[in-house]
Parts: C-alpha cells; structure tokens; sequence
C-alpha cells in the first residue's frame, strides 16, 4: 500500500518559518517528480512547487517563488518543503503529490496568523 505522509504544519506568525517533510511509503519515489500543493480556504487548489526524480529542477509558483525551497533525498524516499518569510495567505493544506500516480497524502495544515 502506497502512503504519502506529509507533517511539520501548524500555527506561525508573519514572518515565520516552517518546513513540511512528505515521507512516502510501499513506493520507491526514485525517478520520479514530486509536488507539493495547497488549498487555502474558500480557494481553489494551488501547485506551489515541484522537483524532478533527481532533484535538479524545481519550480515554483509566482507567489511562493523566494521564500519557499522544495528538496528532496531518494535514499529516505522523502521530499521537504522549506517556508521562509510565511505570510496569512500562505494558509492552507499542504499536500505532497506523486503525479506520474495521482497519489496523494492527507495534508498538514499551516496557519499564518499573529
């Protein structure tokens, strides 16, 4: 059974930081890209960053680009999101993506709030 287990959300004020980890379980990631994605409140879902199988390429949405930093490590079939500089509109549920296999985790929620 394939589990996407995202954690590291919660509750931060402006300016702080926070980083997700997305460890993946009965698949090896290897090879193929990741996503993270988020869904604020009364939004639509939002891509906020990928990264190829080996890691050399990422992208990022306009509105995270320079403060958020997507990595991962294939040995611990894991991938990281790192938040810098969070604002109240980065509030939502994160959630990391195999998208060669529409498999999905269940989320962290991140609260931006002071």
């Amino acid at each position: 059974q394939v589990r996407l287990v995202e954690s590291g959300g919660g509750l931060v004020q402006p300016g702080g930081s926070l980083r997700l980890s997305c460890v993946v379980s009965g698949f090896t990631v290897r090879n193929y890209a990741m996503n993270w994605y988020r869904q604020g409140p009364g939004k639509e879902r939002e891509l906020v960053a990928s990264i190829s199988g080996g890691g050399g390429i990422t992208n990022y949405a306009d509105s995270v680009k320079g403060r958020f930093t997507i990595s991962r490590d294939n040995a611990k079939n894991a991938m990281w999101l790192q938040m810098n500089s969070l604002k109240p509109e980065d509030t939502a549920v994160y959630h990391c993506n195999l998208p060669n296999f529409n498999y999905w985790g269940q989320g962290t929620q991140v609260t931006v709030s002071s």
